[in-house]
């Protein structure tokens, strides 16, 4: 069983490149519409991983049909953020390319676990799920590991304190109503409130929920962080580690909550999404996720299902 990759630009080389430097499988596909363009991407990545001695080998192509071996896809496909466009902005473009694309998986693949990537993240993977019919387990959008290392980040700038101890969580909509959860975060285990004040803790808070847009205004793209982000989701089903990653899942009743896909902490391991993490949210962050669903519920009103 192998891992194809939908979409071959600058995030889905980045995810076909990390998933090669951890080996997750002897072969990874890298498929897209344009000729030349998989290829390329593959013959270069087979180049690093050459001399670093690792033996992930990837397959650029064209046929779609290669998805049929694969025990993991994942939906990279669609139009990226320009500068001063939010998430929100891609919804009616990328959803037709998002259901394109699920069609043809699922005619190729009914077992396949599928992670999407694609922008609007939690409409897209709502999306996905209705078009290919998955199970809900096997559905999942990586929205929220890619938040979670951001706002890492941002605790580590402010408490100088090792990447390799900080525990953070963000859940809610991949976008602008993200929720960084402080109260959720920690180092090594002492609640991340010890480290920081109130107002150091609020401006982690805005700079976690603005600084993609930040990133794409600087370089045109956020590349590596959604590369290991995705490597790392996928990693974590190849080995069935059971880690507690934050991601995009079809609720049902969980939190309240139902007929959405949402971010949410989730045990994921070889079944996909295994088991989601309720939390209790207090007041201000009850409000705040009410807030995300009611912007991916609009969202989805509009797709066409």
């Amino acid at each position: 069983m192998t891992i194809s990759i939908i979409g071959s630009g600058k995030v889905g080389a980045s995810i076909a490149l990390n998933c090669g430097l951890r080996e997750l499988d002897s072969k990874i596909n890298l498929v897209d519409i344009i000729e030349g363009l998989p290829q390329g991407e593959a013959m270069d990545i087979n180049h690093q991983l050459s001399v670093q001695g690792l033996d992930s080998d990837l397959i650029g192509t064209n046929d779609f049909s290669v998805v049929r071996d694969s025990k993991i896809v994942i939906l990279v496909a669609g139009v990226g953020r320009k500068p001063g466009m939010t998430r929100m902005d891609l919804l009616k473009t990328n959803a037709s390319i998002v259901k394109d694309v699920a069609t043809k998986i699922s005619q190729h693949n009914k077992n396949a676990i599928l992670i999407v990537v694609t922008n609007p993240l939690d409409p897209m993977t709502y999306l996905a799920l209705k078009t290919t019919k998955y199970p809900k387990n096997k559905v999942m959008g990586m929205g929220g590991m890619l938040d979670l290392s951001r706002f890492a980040s941002f605790i580590h700038e402010y408490t100088k304190l090792s990447r390799e101890s900080i525990s953070a969580m963000v859940i809610s909509e991949h976008g602008e109503k993200m929720l960084p959860l402080i109260r959720f975060s920690s180092i090594s285990g002492i609640p991340l409130n010890n480290f920081i004040n109130e107002n150091q803790s609020n401006e982690i808070y805005e700079k976690t929920k603005q600084v993609a847009a930040e990133v794409i205004k600087l370089k045109g793209a956020t590349v590596y962080a959604p590369g290991n982000a995705v490597a790392t989701m996928t990693e974590a089903i190849i080995k069935d580690k059971k880690s507690v990653i934050p991601l995009s899942a079809y609720l049902e009743g969980e939190f309240g909550v139902n007929d959405v896909c949402i971010g949410v902490p989730a045990v994921v391991g070889k079944d996909g999404i295994e088991k989601i993490v309720e939390l209790p949210l207090n007041d201000f962050e009850r409000q705040e996720f009410e807030k995300g669903i009611q912007n991916v519920r609009e969202a989805i009103s509009s797709l066409p299902l």
